[in-house]
């Protein structure tokens, strides 16, 4: 019985809570807020804070109608430290931050675990910033909520699919796909790059690949699903990491999306 320390602290975000809790209120002050729709799905990016939180937080901006009501976040994100073939599950019970620890959903885990491709793995999990950063958000928009968090590496779209099929339940459960967008090029080459990215993931492409997306994988299972489910995506916004402080010479892009269920499908 383990919790997996936060990895990233004082290097993504703040690493004292009061620091971190202030932030994180700030930004999510400064996003527009809910819509009216309901977000079964949210793709998102996961740099510092400094460089995409802002739009981070206009994603997350969108549950505060519904802090109450989710109660299960179910979490994929990159292999960036330790590759997988598959998608990897921790051993860890909880996943803390300097807000506090969120429990890893333990019947979840074992339903998932059963499925092909799906291994456990700490190593994959202990240094991996793409799970992390999403955490402080979610704690701030929602009240308690387990968590359901995999590391995907060569994981095929189908493999991802069938996993968010078999964990999709409905409105208590949200999805959340947490990818950068292009890595390194200069301002003009990321900015037409990733606006090519935000086209193919808007039309539910299933063959995204790494220079595209560092969460391909995961992004390629999710829309796979999403398309045979009928649901509607909408973009929130794409950013760099050029628009605050990074230079743009070397530059990462950013984009948010959320997805909710069409009318049969949330019926059926």
């Amino acid at each position: 019985m383990s919790t997996r320390t936060p990895a990233v602290a004082s290097l993504f975000y703040p690493g004292q809570a009061a620091a971190l809790r202030q932030l994180v209120e700030e930004l999510l002050a400064a996003a527009p807020g809910p819509t009216g729709q309901v977000p079964k799905v949210l793709v998102v990016p996961h740099a510092g804070y400094v460089y995409s939180g802002a739009l981070a937080a206009r994603a997350y901006g969108l549950l505060s109608g519904r802090r109450a009501l989710i109660r299960r976040v179910v979490l994929l994100g990159p292999a960036h430290r330790v590759w997988v073939p598959g998608l990897a599950l921790p051993a860890s019970t909880g996943f803390a931050t300097p807000l506090g620890e969120v429990p890893i959903d333990a019947e979840l885990a074992a339903a998932v675990l059963a499925l092909p491709g799906v291994t456990i793995s700490d190593a994959a999990h202990a240094e991996e910033h793409s799970l992390e950063v999403q955490l402080p958000l979610l704690q701030t928009v929602l009240d308690d909520f387990t968590l359901l968090p995999l590391v995907v590496g060569g994981a095929t779209p189908a493999q991802v699919a069938s996993l968010l099929h078999q964990v999709w339940g409905t409105d208590e459960t949200l999805i959340v796909i947490s990818t950068d967008l292009s890595h390194f090029h200069e301002l003009s080459t990321a900015r037409r790059m990733d606006a090519g990215t935000a086209a193919a993931i808007e039309s539910f492409a299933v063959d995204l690949h790494g220079e595209q997306a560092c969460g391909a994988a995961a992004l390629n299972g999710l829309l796979q699903l999403a398309r045979q489910r009928g649901m509607r995506i909408e973009r929130i916004g794409l950013a760099t990491s050029a628009d605050n402080v990074g230079s743009a010479d070397r530059v990462v892009g950013y984009g948010a999306w959320w997805l909710e269920e069409a009318p049969q499908a949330s019926a059926a």
